[in-house]
């Protein structure tokens, strides 16, 4: 089964559901905003994408430049920041499995094993 962490205020993020549907794989979407990640969550995604906690942050969001930007964080710093506020997460995230790639270009998802 396919997962995909989903924004629907998202044009990227909706492209991503739009391909989905019209294939004939079982898809799970999941609107992160109004299911927030847990820590163990992000953490398992991260070891997905196989990426740094920094490397899933949307760094041009306003959230993250009011409140994080220019500060030296852990890692467990930034992961508590996309606990505290799912909007820094990049996305769409789509996992297959054990694998996940951030669909955005949508082709990445061609990278999913």
């Amino acid at each position: 089964m396919i997962t995909i962490y989903h924004n629907p205020r998202c044009g990227k993020s909706r492209d991503c559901v739009a391909h989905f549907e019209k294939t004939n794989e079982a898809v799970e979407i999941i609107k992160y905003l109004d299911t927030p990640f847990s820590k163990e969550e992000i953490q398992s995604i991260l070891k997905k994408l196989n990426y740094t906690p920094i490397q899933l942050i949307r760094v041009k969001e306003s959230v993250w430049v009011e409140n994080y930007k220019g500060k030296s964080l852990s890692d467990e710093d930034l992961i508590e920041a996309m606990v505290t506020y799912p909007i820094l997460i990049e996305r769409p995230i789509v996992v297959k499995g054990n694998h996940a790639v951030i669909a955005r270009p949508l082709e990445n998802i061609n990278n999913l094993r």
